[in-house]
């Protein structure tokens, strides 16, 4: 089976969800012998590559603005797709809808992975989130199957565009870092520090849990992994909250990325919008006790594994962290059930299968 994946940075993963998962994906279907390819963006992915972990990677120009970068690297993509004649392609974000119509007019047949309600980020004006709105909907018609990675957004396509889709979740299990040049770095100790890990955009509140650490006492530092292309003063907003307690090492991937995850004492989860968020399933697949942001999604993934905070209240962020940091017994507890829940609904493997099904049944 020859397959294209599309709408994505392109790997080896160093942005965000959809680069992790078409890299774990990806390279588990070539693994069983597939032919897959992974359509990325210059800029993010080295040209001269060629094949990463068993995957061919075609890397395409794109328009480096907020509103063009996505969907005009899509555009050339599906082009370039439709000259190639794939089996199968499997598209990424509900944004690029509108380009399934190139591949299926070659006759190739098209699933789309819709990720979670864009249109909801503050960062989105009112012709963003419109467009968001009409991806929406190409992806609920055009496609040859809707995949969806959380129940809420399943619903919610069944609800409102009368469609069924594909419910596949997320995968979280990763291997345990053998490293620890990261924690050495930055001069961590482990289990000595609290995580987060966020594109750093307004629906992931990465000020907000700044606000709530400034009145959470004691000397352990919380460290704030990531940052985000389009976003100055938000980034500008960050460096001004952050006391001495705070690390903010950007962006950090691979062995890195595992060191910080697997070390940290508890992980914060502040997003508000989207499905099954990639930080949080690996965190608990990390065996880490997670703090997550009351929402549908998340509470979905983390259930009896985490707790939920909000912003104000008796459950608030930093009334959550000054009872729970202490607490030995309930931090080991949650851990054991963060992991626990991984390994029964949000393994890779199982993630695989179910992929590799809906599209050898397309072909």
């Amino acid at each position: 089976m020859k397959v294209a994946i599309i709408g994505t940075r392109g790997v080896p993963a160093n942005y965000g969800g959809f680069e992790t998962f078409a890299e774990e994906l990806g390279r588990r279907l070539a693994e069983r012998g597939h032919e897959v390819t992974v359509y990325g963006r210059r800029g993010f992915v080295d040209p001269s590559l060629g094949r990463y972990r068993g995957m061919r990677l075609v890397v395409l120009p794109s328009i480096r603005t907020k509103h063009l970068e996505t969907v005009s690297n899509t555009l050339v993509s599906a082009l370039h797709a439709a000259v190639a004649r794939y089996d199968v392609a499997l598209m990424c974000n509900a944004a690029n809808a509108p380009f399934i119509p190139i591949l299926r007019w070659t006759g190739i047949p098209v699933a789309i992975n819709v990720d979670g309600l864009e249109r909801k980020r503050r960062k989105w004006g009112a012709a963003g989130r419109a467009y968001y709105r009409l991806g929406e909907r190409l992806s609920a018609w055009l496609p040859n199957r809707l995949i969806t990675d959380a129940r809420v957004i399943h619903r919610y396509y069944r609800r409102f565009y009368r469609r069924p889709s594909e419910m596949i979740a997320y995968g979280g299990d990763l291997e345990p870092p053998t490293t620890s040049a990261t924690l050495e770095r930055l001069d961590l100790q482990p289990d000595g520090y609290v995580l987060y890990v966020s594109r750093f955009e307004p629906e992931n509140n990465p000020d907000r849990v700044l606000e709530a650490w400034s009145r959470v006492t004691g000397d352990r530092p919380l460290v704030m992994v990531g940052g985000a292309p389009y976003a100055d003063d938000l980034i500008r907003r960050i460096n001004e909250l952050a006391d001495h307690r705070v690390v903010l090492p950007g962006t950090v991937y691979g062995d890195g990325y595992r060191e910080l995850l697997f070390n940290c004492r508890a992980y914060i989860h502040a997003t508000e919008v989207g499905g099954t968020h990639p930080a949080l399933v690996e965190a608990m697949g990390a065996g880490r006790p997670v703090l997550y942001y009351d929402t549908p999604e998340n509470r979905e993934v983390a259930s009896g594994a985490g707790v939920a905070f909000r912003f104000s209240g008796s459950t608030s962020l930093e009334t959550t962290l000054e009872i729970l940091l202490d607490d030995e017994e309930r931090l080991a507890r949650l851990g054991d059930r963060s992991r626990a829940r991984v390994a029964e609904r949000y393994r890779w493997s199982s993630v695989a299968d179910a992929y590799e099904q809906v599209l050898q049944t397309l072909c």
